[in-house]
């Protein structure tokens, strides 16, 4: 089953359509979902699809020449063409007759063996370009490989593509497509704890409880999600043990640098080098507060969910988990996921926010979104802000969002306020996001206001209009 990515075809469709030559480059992290939308793309078209191996020039033409003939012949053939040169020269002149898709996944692979070949296909694409009808797709799963291999402007490659899919997971609202039997809260729960990275959300059924996917996949041995934030980083990157360290640091509430590099026992310098290669992985994310540029205020979150939940509950249980007893386990981690949700519950508010923007629905035409935390004077104390946004320099949004079982009370409401007043903004929106509900006097303090909106969780997974409390439209 096919689930989502239709800007991502559409995109491909589009150049597809063309019927002139195109380049699109196709990258991002494993397990993303890139193979599968190649397949689905190319699936009712003319097509040599080329899966690269992690091996030697020879073992590579090999199967790259037996695609070629497969497709042309339609019969597999043990004969192989005698260089790479000579079998993509092959397909650019079949292609010179009708349209042809020729997909060369993880690229990566085959180039680090054959280091001619981003050479060569830069030579037969500038011969070509003008006569043949070839789309090719490079697809690749190393990102920096990609990045400075294919699109860098030093790259052989440069300046040829005619497209470029960085291929994210998906969001919130993409995730539920997944779990149709699941109940809000647990759609939720699920995005939590495994992200929305594809092949993750596989291993999760939406016929169990959210106690049982926990335990057949992270507190199972034996499952494919137990060991993969391991085995991700040995494909990914040299010295594990130490990103495994910074990981750990991070997932269990050190957010600062000096934090970081204290809890790991390295110094600052060298964490700040482990940390960058994992924000181009997409595990970790830098984050200053609203509006600054600060580096000195500077955190550091786990982005992916999955890595989230894995290094915050999994490796301090592993020598239980591995004596089978993931009952004791769940225990352990089920008083603590409604605190590890705030964070998620934060992300899916902003992801329903960008979303109302778009749709022409949000009263703030906000240009981004972020988290702010500062000083506040009168107070004499730290004040944090779960999301703001800026429209302009008077006009501005200000967000709380709670995961919790209570209804949110007006004084929630009345802090988000009273925090909204450090900045100087004339015009001043108001959000709250509730998991459960808003008390009749904090719905009274909003229609009141007339500049506040309070959404319930249930409103943003039924797609319902966000219910605005201005005065007394309603």
């Amino acid at each position: 089953m096919f689930i989502g990515r239709e800007r991502e075809l559409n995109a491909l469709d589009n150049i597809y359509q063309s019927n002139k030559f195109e380049f699109a480059v196709i990258y991002g992290r494993r397990r993303v979902g890139k193979t599968a939308l190649i397949n689905q793309f190319i699936s009712d078209k003319k097509a040599i699809y080329f899966m690269g191996l992690e091996s030697n020039t020879k073992q590579n033409l090999e199967n790259f020449s037996k695609s070629i003939m497969e497709f042309a012949n339609g019969i597999e053939t043990e004969s192989s063409f005698l260089s790479f040169q000579a079998a993509l020269e092959y397909v650019f002149q079949l292609a010179e007759k009708e349209r042809i898709i020729l997909a060369i996944d993880e690229y990566p692979y085959v180039a680090r063996a054959s280091k001619s070949l981003a050479s060569t296909l830069q030579l037969l694409i500038d011969k070509y370009k003008d006569t043949s009808k070839l789309m090719l797709i490079l697809c690749g799963s190393s990102m920096s490989y990609m990045e400075d291999h294919v699109l860098a402007y030093k790259a052989p490659l440069y300046g040829r593509r005619t497209a470029q899919i960085k291929l994210l997971p998906f969001d919130f609202e993409e995730t539920c497509a997944y779990f149709k039997n699941l109940s809000d809260e647990d759609k939720a729960l699920i995005y939590g704890i495994a992200g929305g990275t594809p092949q993750y959300l596989l291993q999760m059924s939406d016929k169990l409880s959210i106690e049982d996917n926990i335990k057949n996949t992270y507190l199972n041995p034996m499952s494919f999600l137990y060991e993969e934030p391991v085995n991700l980083l040995n494909q990914e990157v040299r010295e594990p043990a130490i990103y495994t360290a910074i990981i750990t640091a991070i997932a269990t509430g050190s957010s600062r640098m000096s934090e970081i590099s204290s809890k790991v026992g390295e110094n600052t310098n060298v964490c700040t080098n482990y940390i960058k290669n994992l924000i181009n992985l997409g595990i970790v994310q830098k984050e200053t507060p609203y509006g600054e540029k600060s580096s000195r205020k500077s955190i550091y979150y786990i982005e992916d969910n999955m890595f989230r939940f894995w290094y915050r509950f999994v490796p301090d249980n592993n020598s239980i988990i591995a004596r089978g007893a993931a009952d004791l386990v769940y225990k352990r981690i089920e008083p603590q996921l409604s605190d590890y949700m705030g964070k998620v519950f934060e992300e899916i508010c902003k992801q329903y926010l960008w979303k109302q923007l778009i749709s022409g629905n949000c009263p703030v035409e906000f240009k981004s979104l972020g988290r702010w935390w500062g000083n506040a004077p009168r107070e004499k104390s730290q004040a944090e802000i779960d999301i703001m946004g800026e429209q302009d320099k008077n006009t501005a949004i200000f967000a709380e969002c709670k995961w919790t079982n209570e209804k949110v009370d007006i004084g929630v409401l009345e802090t988000l306020i009273k925090r909204s007043e450090l900045f100087n903004y004339k015009t001043k929106h108001y959000y709250l996001f509730s998991k459960s509900g808003f008390t009749k006097g904090c719905i009274d303090r909003a229609n009141e206001m007339g500049n506040v909106s309070l959404v319930e969780y249930k409103e943003m997974t039924e797609g319902k209009e966000i219910v605005l409390y201005e005065g007394v439209n309603r």
